[in-house]
């Protein structure tokens, strides 16, 4: 990812190339207006911070110019005036937000992230499903159930109709990549997509967030803010779990679909806009109805187009196409592409699970997986020890399954530790005896204080070590022990 920043101040362009120098964030700048507009139009940044009064050319102008190369690119006004009508007119236009001069560091870092988070939601494509393998590439929808073979078509019927659409489902079953798709796929795809979760701003917040506020609407407001609905004309708004949007907000927000205009929190002012809707929640809103929490009305014009995501206990069939996919995702960022595969040991534990968390619970486990393994195959041992359930630990003759899977696992575990050796071998590496006794060390250290859910007494015990080699071998090998036991990808170099 890229940032591109236009200021005369070099002082600004190298305060944010240090604040993101951590993040793997590429930051260029200039102070002039014509290399910078040249810049973007060949290097295509992801996001741009703009000094709206920046040397003879205005503000507005160059905004209008980065505006028509990409109207989707995400562009931070910086103004030494927070009343800036320049800065307010280019946010009136589309610009992402505006920050105020002189710089406080933190807030305009985690707002060029927020930027950034953005860009990729409306850059990165959404995969539906083909005949292709599965890559580890785009964001996917992986499935081959009836009931995700139904969303697919959903999809594709309502992207380009021009309606609001409800995604339901429970959290972590996928409900952002919906949204994700159906922008992709519509008729505004060229426009902003903006995300607000409604669960994660109180009341006031939110309801200026999306409509914005005049200046003294209340405590904290010094000046003007445009908000998202504004911002976002012509473009897609997200409105993640509006569930627990406040009665108050949802009025607003109904009579925005009812007549697609507002007025800003203070303000008198009517505002049109045009923007489409696309609402999502993992809450029964015909329950909330009931008991006068959620307006019925509103939940009628959300209802365009209702898309129910499955749980993933009700996707079984898809689970080890979904496993699969997890794990060549985290193979490939984690830099363990030598990761072919599960067990048949640990993919019997993985089928059987429910998986309260759905899927985002299982990408954190097969990530958690990838990090913890030592070889190409990720047995049993690898896997978090809450994934096993007194039903997990016995198969239908009443054997304890350990037993069944221990001539696989003690065999999956030489063949692990010969392809390590081999590989170092192959490397012409040096030490390869203590660096096999450190990746075994390791192994059995975290497995052991898996075991004991992090006692690291019990674990000395049962090691046969004191605690104090314990907690040496802890820092050693970068093991954490919070409410599980997590390891740091091991050196192999």
């Amino acid at each position: 990812m890229s940032v591109f920043v236009f200021d005369i101040d070099e002082g600004v362009y190298r305060g944010i190339a240090y604040g993101l120098a951590q993040t793997g964030v590429e930051v260029r700048g200039t102070d002039d207006p014509e290399d910078g507009i040249k810049f973007v139009r060949r290097e295509k940044p992801d996001v741009v911070l703009l000094d709206v009064e920046m040397s003879e050319s205005k503000g507005l102008d160059i905004y209008s110019q980065i505006a028509e190369i990409d109207p989707r690119l995400p562009v931070v006004m910086m103004a030494s005036d927070a009343d800036s009508e320049t800065a307010i007119e280019a946010m009136q236009l589309g610009a992402f937000d505006y920050v105020t001069k002189p710089l406080d560091l933190e807030p305009t870092l985690q707002l060029v992230q927020k930027a950034i988070r953005t860009r990729r939601m409306m850059s990165e494509p959404v995969v539906l499903p083909t005949k292709n393998a599965l890559g580890a590439g785009p964001d996917q929808f992986v499935g081959q159930c009836p009931e995700m073979l139904e969303v697919f078509k959903s999809i594709g019927r309502v992207a380009k109709q021009p309606v609001s659409v409800l995604v339901r489902g429970e959290s972590g079953t996928g409900k952002e990549l919906v949204a994700r798709a159906i922008y992709q796929h519509s008729e505004r795809s060229d426009a902003p997509f903006v995300e607000i979760n409604c669960a994660a701003l109180p009341d006031t917040l939110l309801e200026s967030e999306l409509f914005g506020h005049e200046k003294g609407a209340f405590t904290s407001a010094d000046r003007r803010r445009i908000g998202k609905f504004e911002q976002c004309n012509g473009g897609t708004v997200f409105l993640d779990e509006i569930g627990d949007m406040s009665p108050a907000t949802q009025a607003k927000v109904l009579r925005l679909l009812q007549e697609q205009r507002f007025e800003r929190v203070g303000g008198n002012e009517t505002i049109r806009t045009d923007v489409r809707i696309i609402a999502a929640t993992n809450r029964n809103l015909e329950k909330m109805v009931d008991k006068g929490t959620f307006r019925e009305d509103l939940l009628y014009r959300l209802n365009g187009m209702t898309i129910v995501l499955p749980p993933l206990r009700e996707r079984e069939e898809d689970v080890p196409i979904l496993l699969q996919y997890f794990l060549s995702k985290a193979a490939n960022d984690l830099g363990r592409r030598e990761i072919e595969g599960f067990s048949p040991g640990a993919l019997r534990i993985l089928k059987k699970y429910d998986w309260p968390g759905n899927l985002r619970q299982m990408q954190n486990i097969v990530r958690q997986s990838v990090v913890t393994a030592s070889g190409p195959v990720i047995v049993a041992d690898f896997l978090p020890s809450d994934l096993l359930t007194p039903n997990d630990e016995r198969d239908d003759s009443g054997r304890p399954s350990e037993s069944l899977d221990r001539s696989e696992s003690n065999e999956m575990r030489e063949s692990n530790l010969l392809s390590f050796v081999e590989d170092r071998l192959d490397g012409d590496a040096k030490d390869v005896y203590a660096d096999a006794i450190a990746v075994a060390e390791r192994i059995i250290l975290t497995r052991v204080l898996q075991h004991t859910k992090g006692n690291q007494s019990e674990a000395a015990r049962i090691l046969g070590i004191t605690r104090g080699k314990i907690r040496d071998r802890i820092a050693k090998f970068g093991i954490t022990i919070g409410s599980s036991v997590e390891v740091e990808p091991a050196e192999m170099a």
